[in-house]
């Protein structure tokens, strides 16, 4: 994540210090995607959600079980998803064996199934964040998630979290379609009083790799990337939001210091500092994610590699194994980059995403970086 009101305007972060600080003791922050059933039939999702079940979900048993393995490993947070988690029958069980383990919980939601009743439990539970879903303004949403009046639903959510006390945001997944609505989403906010926005970059996974007009290209990512810094701006001047952050392309933090540096921003020394503190992109080592079935990925789009289950192995097992070889090269990405990202001079702070293995294992460069959007001027010294 980049966090474009910290680093960009200077305010405080709510996990800042999951962010910033380089000698933290935590665990990776782990998205639990707790089912694969959803009420929604997005366009755009990663997991190809339907309101089937796809696979053989784990059951309360082996959930609790997991909860503890990720306990053991000091997980800062559980961002359980899905499909949509409000699906999953014992999702309120689950919540109070988090809160008696002491681990941080969060919900990314539709937003649709949320009653009054759900956000209460949410609070009693101890779930300290609700992020959901919007695409846009209600017609484009409603188009792109094939469900009338699901923006409305989406936004009676927010409305009930807000009114039980818990902190809510808005998620947002660029994509062409809605690359014109970015604005609108931060009009969104403020008319609803939502403090916090994240911005996502589409990831061709799931049925969003079959959506070839939607993927932006390296132009349309720079314009959506300058639109949602100048509205973080104009936002936060009108203490009208307290977070903005871009979430899938670490491209966006070298892009944001070049803005910085232009503009001769006094922020921009601070926010390099904080950006090399960070260390760019931690999918495999400070990021994890657990399927509905049990199987352990290096993020949540990397569906096309599987570290382990957890029926057969535990999370600390799997995810300390000293001989899986993807893990130690996302660990070790100075010497298993691709040739361009080793040459970038913004490496130590963007470290690349990753989303894709390249084509062949055995090639020693086989970690391919396909969203970078920096062009060749901006990257080497």
């Amino acid at each position: 994540m980049i966090n474009i009101s910290k680093l960009y305007c200077g305010l405080a972060g709510e996990s800042d210090h999951l962010r910033y600080e380089r000698r933290n003791t935590f665990g990776p922050v782990v998205v639990y995607n707790c089912t694969s059933r959803c009420n929604l039939n997005c366009l755009h999702c990663y997991s190809s959600s339907t309101s089937d079940l796809k696979g053989s979900e784990l059951s309360t048993a082996e959930a609790k079980r997991l909860l503890a393995q990720l306990a053991e490993v000091n997980a800062p947070v559980v961002l359980f998803t899905g499909g949509e988690p409000l699906l999953r029958e014992d999702l309120f069980e689950l919540l109070a064996e988090a809160k008696q383990l002491s681990l941080r919980t969060v919900i990314s939601t539709n937003g649709t199934l949320i009653d009054s009743a759900s956000a209460k439990k949410f609070v009693t539970l101890g779930v300290s964040y609700v992020g959901v879903s919007i695409d846009g303004d209600e017609s484009l949403h409603d188009k792109f998630r094939q469900s009338p009046g699901c923006f409305k639903a989406a936004l009676t959510g927010i409305e009930n979290c807000q009114n039980a006390g818990l902190r809510t945001g808005l998620r947002f997944t660029i994509t062409k379609q809605n690359l014109d609505k970015i604005p609108v989403a931060f009009d969104i906010a403020a008319s609803a009083d939502i403090r916090r926005i994240c911005f996502y970059h589409l990831v061709k996974a799931g049925r969003a790799s079959k959506i070839t007009d939607s993927k932006l290209n390296a132009i349309e990512t720079r314009r959506a990337v300058d639109t949602i810094i100048e509205k973080t701006g104009e936002f936060v001047q009108k203490k009208l939001v307290d977070e903005v952050l871009t979430v899938g392309n670490h491209a966006d933090g070298p892009y944001l210091l070049l803005k910085m540096a232009k503009e001769k921003k006094p922020l921009y020394q601070k926010a390099k500092d904080l950006l090399l503190a960070n260390g760019g992109s931690k999918i495999g080592e400070k990021i994890a994610s657990v399927t509905w079935d049990g199987f352990v990925h290096a993020d949540q789009f990397w569906r096309n590699y599987s570290l382990g289950n957890v029926k057969e192995q535990t999370f600390k097992e799997i995810w300390n194994n000293p001989d899986e070889p993807v893990l130690n090269k996302l660990r070790n990405k100075d010497k298993f980059s691709d040739k361009r990202c080793l040459k970038c001079k913004w490496f130590d702070l963007c470290k690349g995403n990753f989303r894709f293995l390249g084509p062949d294992p055995a090639e020693k460069n086989w970690l391919l970086e396909p969203a970078c959007y920096l062009a060749d001027e901006e990257i080497y010294s």
